[in-house]
């Protein structure tokens, strides 16, 4: 694998060419943000909760410490991308790269993009490009760094684009999505939802199924962690002022909450992806 670390031995960028299949059938997480090309083949890909099929060539996305694996249908030939917070910031670089909220971080859309032959062909190159730089005796984060955000510019912009043609209007769903936005916090069961959007349970389970392949204590389950996950990323608040924020009734409780969901505790989350340069902007 082309590799660039830290001084404390962090990956910081990486690129490797279907050598490892680690993730094949068999759940992983990533302490960095993962973003797959898939050349040839297809399989179902399996995030968290969601799970879709796909067939190359397309991009899979996965955020930090993600739950994620692959079943193989037809053999796959794929490129691994990996970088971490510490050495492109998403949060900080919104204004240039919106992919935040769209490629990462968002439990509503698939965390896919699939490609004409001519986009597969610029991405190749792109990657060609990362190990090209990489494999030079002083590799220049500046480029490299320069060539991760063309990937990302170009991903939010091809998935802005496939959400526009694909998105079928379903007012209730819409209307789920601002309710969970504005009270995931205090409503954490699906009657109180259904309710609210005067639909019986069933019918707001099998509408939430279509829409997010997702049942609803699924979507209010990962619209908390991710709050949480933003939290301990993007703050410097500790463990105890996190879990009071969320409305916890202690932080012990959090944390075990937190370790069923995600499969780590609070404290290994913040560790292995850091904390954003943007907990300190404000000060």
């Amino acid at each position: 694998m082309n590799k660039v670390f830290s001084e404390n031995k962090t990956l910081l960028l990486g690129v490797e060419k279907s050598e490892n299949n680690s993730f094949l059938d068999i759940p992983v997480q990533f302490s960095e943000y993962t973003v797959l090309l898939i050349s040839k083949g297809e399989g179902i890909y399996h995030a968290d909760f969601a799970s879709f099929s796909f067939k190359a060539p397309v991009i899979l996305f996965s955020t930090p410490q993600q739950s994620i694996s692959i079943k193989e249908i037809t053999p796959l030939t794929y490129t691994t991308l990996q970088f971490h917070g510490d050495f492109y910031c998403i949060e900080y670089h919104r204004k240039e790269v919106a992919c935040n909220g769209l490629l990462f971080n968002n439990i509503y859309i698939e965390p896919s993009i699939k490609l004409t032959t001519e986009q597969h062909l610029l991405y190749c190159q792109l990657v060609d490009q990362i190990i090209d730089e990489i494999k030079e005796q002083a590799p220049s984060e500046i480029v490299l760094r320069s060539y991760l955000q063309l990937i990302l510019a170009k991903s939010s912009s091809l998935k802005i684009t496939s959400e526009k043609q694909n998105l079928q209007k379903d007012e209730k769903m819409d209307q789920f999505k601002i309710l969970l936005e504005e009270n995931f916090l205090s409503l954490h069961k699906p009657s109180d939802y259904a309710s609210l959007l005067s639909m019986t349970s069933n019918n707001f389970t099998k509408q939430c199924g279509k829409r997010f392949n997702k049942t609803p204590t699924q979507m209010i389950q990962e619209r908390l962690i991710l709050e949480a996950k933003k939290q301990l990323h993007l703050t410097r608040l500790s463990i105890k002022e996190i879990a009071y924020a969320l409305k916890f009734q202690d932080e012990y409780y959090f944390s075990r909450v937190f370790k069923k969901m995600t499969k780590i505790s609070p404290q290994a989350f913040r560790k292995t992806t850091g904390i954003s340069i943007v907990a300190d902007l404000s000060k």
